[in-house]
Formats: C-alpha cells, structure tokens, sequence
C-alpha cells in the first residue's frame, strides 16, 4: 500500500525539482520551446516544463578575462610579447547564446587577433608612449565585432610589452642620446641669449665712458675678494685713451703732410 503510494510521490518531486528554478539577481535565462526560442526569463523563480522547455543560464556581471600573451611584430620589424586584459560582460543574453556559440572563448579568440592586428600597425614607440589611443582602438574594434554577439564591452588595458635584452639596451643609448641632444640644444640657447644680453649692455655702456669705467672698477673689486696671487695694476681708460691718440697722431700727421707735399 505504501509503495503505491510513495512511487508517485517520488515521481511528483523529481518533476518539481526539474521545472522548479531560481535565478539570483546578475542571471538571466533563456527559455526554449521545443527547440524554438521562447523568452529572456529571470530573475527570481521560473517554472519550466522538463522534456518540452529548456532553459540555458547567462551570467550579466562583468567578466574580467587575461588575454594571453602574443608575439607581436611591430611596424618598424620589432618583435614583442604583448598581453592585456579585457573587460566584458552580456547585455543582450538572446544573442549571447543563438548567435554564438560559447560567447566567452569566441571574444578571448576575437581579443588575440585584434590585439596581434592593431599593435603591427604601430611602431614599438608607440606602443610604449601611446597606449591609452591603442587601448581605445583595441575596444572600439572588440566592442563593434562583438556587439552582434550581445557583448559590450568596458574596458581594454595593454598590461605588459616584453622586449628583448638587445632591444632594451637600444632603447637606453637612444634614451642618452636623446638627452644629450636636449642638453646641447639648452646649452646653445643659453649662449645665444647670453650674447645678445652682452650687446644690449655693450651698446649702454658706449653711449656713457661713467658706466663702462664703473663696470672696470667692479670687475677690479671682484678679482680683489678672491684668495689668489695675482697683481692687479690699475690703469685709468682716461691715460689708455690718452696713449691711443699718441699712436694714431703720427700717421695722422704723415697723411696731412704728404697732402701738402703733393700740393
């Protein structure tokens, strides 16, 4: 009697346990009707008939996926090894399970060629300096392939370029060379102002013999102040002029008398 009884029972819970399904908040599920799409179902509690509908469950969280690391030859013929991190996650869960089949390997395949495809575009400077536009360049192309698979997605982060050791020393003699450069440049532009500020104060100090006699005597106080043997003899420009004149008077005198010879 008991049996006759039980083995309904146990049939009624088994078919419960089956049809009876909840979903938390971040799920959704997608119903079929005998194989035929039926509706986007969640969350909370669901009901399903066994054998007639099926249900597949899609997770809408963000999904943080490591894209492995790929070789990458870059425009200018360097080789590196690349690898990033991509953020995703499912905004139409319809399309993530008819149009795609495993939605979650197809954009980590879809996310290794972008990355090989857009970096061989670029040299290697521009993937060391420039890597916010390539990150941005890298999700604008995921995100418009995968949008067909009701994927958007979020972010895209390059994490680490691999170069090798001869690469590396390259990039440090150029990295000197460059900052030789700049040194040079910075060196000659100071000279430049330096010299023009030279001629603006040797074009005061001609237009006044008090200013340049001043400078002569501050020049004579600087080399005083200094702990060194040397002699300084004090010339006023007054007796150097004075000479000068003596020097060009003779010729001056030869050309006037010469003049009058031939008069």
């Amino acid at each position: 009697m008991m049996v006759t009884y039980l083995v309904p029972l146990v049939l009624v819970v088994m078919f419960l346990a089956a049809a009876i399904r909840i979903l938390p908040e971040y799920k959704r599920g997608v119903v079929f009707f005998l194989g035929r799409f039926q509706s986007v179902k969640g969350p909370g509690l669901i009901i399903i008939i066994p054998g007639i509908q099926k249900m597949d469950v899609v997770d809408l969280r963000v999904i943080t996926m490591d894209v492995p690391e790929q070789d990458v030859i870059s425009q200018d013929n360097v080789t590196v090894k690349v690898n990033a991190v991509l953020y995703f996650r499912v905004v139409d869960p319809e399309k993530a399970i008819i149009q795609v089949e495993h939605y979650v390997n197809a954009t980590s395949q879809l996310a290794q060629t972008t990355l090989r495809s857009v970096l061989g575009k670029h040299d290697l400077d521009e993937m060391l300096s420039e890597r916010d536009k390539l990150n941005d360049d890298i999700q604008e192309i995921i995100d418009a392939s995968a949008e067909g698979w009701g994927i958007k997605v979020a972010n895209v982060e390059i994490k680490h370029v691999d170069l090798d050791e001869s690469m590396i020393r390259a990039i440090a003699r150029q990295a000197e060379a460059e900052r030789e450069r700049r040194a040079k440049v910075i060196h000659a532009e100071g000279e430049l102002q330096a010299s023009k500020k030279l001629v603006e104060a040797a074009n005061i100090m001609s237009e006044n013999s008090a200013a340049l006699q001043l400078r002569y005597l501050q020049t004579m106080n600087d080399m005083s102040n200094k702990n060194a043997s040397t002699i300084v003899v004090p010339l006023p420009i007054d007796l150097v002029e004075a000479f000068r004149e003596m020097k060009a008077s003779p010729a001056a005198r030869a050309r006037t008398g010469g003049g009058d010879d031939a008069s």
